[in-house]
Formats: structure tokens, C-alpha cells, sequence
């Protein structure tokens, strides 16, 4: 009985770890949006950017979000990297913590993605 209390309040304990981390990286990813100043062209609310032609970010899975900065930052030079005359400057300017906590903060925001099965 012991054993199941005490795997119960470390199992809680952490769960409320790993939420407080994600908590840090979504608001570290807020004020990066703000200083690299994403919203000029993905627009206040990442729903509705300047150009049609641009992504809509809010809601984006995390995943991709960092997948596509890593390669931007890559450039089109190389494997697995993508060219982008606007982007591939602005994604140079970024630290692996900034792509990692930009990438949180915008799946964190309420998106139109729909996924079909």
C-alpha cells in the first residue's frame, strides 16, 4: 500500500514538474515571437498572416514548428534545409532554445489545423 501512495505522489510530482517546464518554454517562446517579431508577417494572432501565401502557425504541431526553423536555418545549402529568402535570415538569428520555445508557445495557441483520419 505504501509503495502505491509513494509511486502516486512521485508520479504527481512530476506530472506537475514537466507541466511548470512546458509553462517556462511557452512564455520564453511569447516574448521570442515578440523580439524576432514573427507577427509582422504571420500576423498578431498567427491565424492570419500579411500574404495568403505565408503559414498560418497557431495550433501547429510542435514537432514540424521546429523541423521547419531547423531547416530555415539551414538554408537551401545542404540536406534537409529549405530556402527562403525571408525566412532563412530571421531563422539564423535563432538559438536551438528560441526554435524549441517558439515551437511551444505557438502550439500552445488555439489553431484552425484540422487532422483527418
Amino acid at each position: 500500500m505504501k509503495k502505491i501512495i509513494s509511486l502516486s505522489v512521485f508520479s504527481l510530482a512530476a506530472l506537475v514538474s514537466v507541466s511548470a517546464h512546458a509553462d517556462k518554454r511557452i512564455e520564453a517562446g511569447k516574448a521570442a515571437v515578440a523580439k524576432f517579431n514573427c507577427a509582422q508577417c504571420h500576423g498578431a494572432d498567427f491565424k492570419t498572416p500579411i500574404d495568403p501565401a505565408y503559414p498560418n502557425l497557431a495550433g501547429q504541431h510542435r514537432d514540424y514548428l521546429k523541423h521547419a526553423l531547423i531547416a530555415y536555418k539551414r538554408g537551401g545549402d545542404g540536406t534537409n534545409g529549405r530556402a527562403n529568402a525571408i525566412m532563412v535570415p530571421e531563422a539564423r538569428k535563432l538559438s536551438n532554445q528560441d526554435i524549441e520555445n517558439i515551437a511551444a508557445y505557438l502550439h500552445s495557441l488555439p489553431g484552425t489545423l484540422v487532422l483527418r483520419k
